[in-house]
């Protein structure tokens, strides 16, 4: 019997590239692009039972990201970018706060390997909740449960599937749903325009709910800068129709993290040498490096991903500037050229 194809965007916010019909869905589970994509048991039993050829350098390797205190920062006015560990990035942007994918304590199977910069309690005066995609690592109950209760008037966006999820996690938060390739609306008199945009990646949380939700990424676009912060992605080509769409970028989150093994990873995630040629692709003016050094995901070293990209920089190979700061930094993104 054939799969049954649909499409579905939410149909109350506008499409922006012209032709899209929305996202595939083969059997009612979400399309990675136009095929199918989950990774399979029995995949994940291989990886588990396989002889990591780094077993020696990652055991040896004790590195994890240096961490400062940023809790007056986030009380501080004034536009700034702040790196809480793994894809949790706190955006301050024309008077608004936006949080990324907010994962602020350990849990069964994800262990910080560094403290929070700021206490919980200091994550307050959120006015935008952005959410890629229902891994656990992006999105955690208890974190969500907290910003809830300290956020009264936080709102939250992301993907298609997600309203669902997310009354079973945190009830009575407001949530707006899109697809690929759709404009949030934020209301008139919101200072930037945010969009929602693909990514190459999968859902699960739950044995039976494979890719029942999407996932993707986000762009935010102010009067003179485009925010891009790509979630949790393959390289693909998603790249160069971003690019295509909103021209060169001028800031993008980049995962570097959680590649190896190759066979197992490279359908969901960028390596440091991927990240680069994407942020090549997308002509970005500055990249800052996230999903590495929180939680010990895969394979690779923990130090490795930084190195490499790092080096990427250093060599000319990543065309952009590159800003690596420490957990808790603030970057002054505003006055990047």
């Amino acid at each position: 019997m054939a799969a049954a194809v649909t499409y579905r965007h939410n149909p109350a916010l506008p499409l922006i590239k012209s032709n899209y019909p929305g996202n595939k869905l083969i059997n009612g589970r979400f399309a990675n692009g136009e095929t199918y994509f989950a990774p399979q048991w029995q995949q994940v039993l291989e990886w588990q039972l396989s002889a990591n050829p780094q077993k020696a350098e990652k055991k040896a390797d004790k590195w994890a990201p240096t961490v400062q205190d940023c809790t007056a920062a986030l009380a501080a006015p004034g536009d700034a970018l702040i790196w809480l560990g793994h894809s949790t990035f706190w955006l301050r942007v024309a008077g608004k706060t936006v949080l990324f994918d907010p994962v602020l304590f350990s849990s069964v199977g994800l262990r910080r390997r560094h403290a929070l910069p700021c206490a919980p309690e200091a994550l307050v005066g959120v006015d935008y909740l952005l959410l890629s995609h229902g891994h656990r690592d992006h999105l955690d109950q208890a974190s969500l449960q907290l910003l809830t209760r300290q956020n009264p008037r936080m709102r939250a966006f992301s993907a298609l599937g997600m309203t669902k999820l997310l009354a079973d996690l945190v009830p009575g938060l407001p949530v707006q749903e899109a697809g690929w390739w759709q404009q949030f609306d934020l209301g008139p008199a919101a200072p930037f325009e945010l969009f929602f945009l693909p990514a190459a990646h999968w859902h699960r949380r739950l044995l039976l709910d494979t890719n029942t939700v999407l996932w993707g990424s986000f762009l935010i676009r102010t009067a003179d800068r485009l925010i891009y912060f790509a979630g949790d992605t393959a390289y693909g080509g998603h790249f160069s129709e971003i690019e295509k769409h909103f021209g060169p970028l001028d800031i993008a989150l980049m995962p570097i993290g959680a590649y190896k093994p190759f066979k197992m990873m490279q359908a969901s995630h960028t390596s440091p040498h991927e990240a680069a040629k994407a942020a090549n692709v997308l002509r970005v003016g500055h990249v800052v490096p996230m999903h590495h050094g929180t939680f010990d995901l895969s394979d690779e070293p923990a130090s490795e991903p930084l190195r490499l990209i790092q080096e990427m920089a250093a060599t000319g190979n990543l065309r952009a500037n590159l800003h690596a700061p420490i957990v808790g930094e603030v970057l002054p993104w505003h006055e990047w050229e």
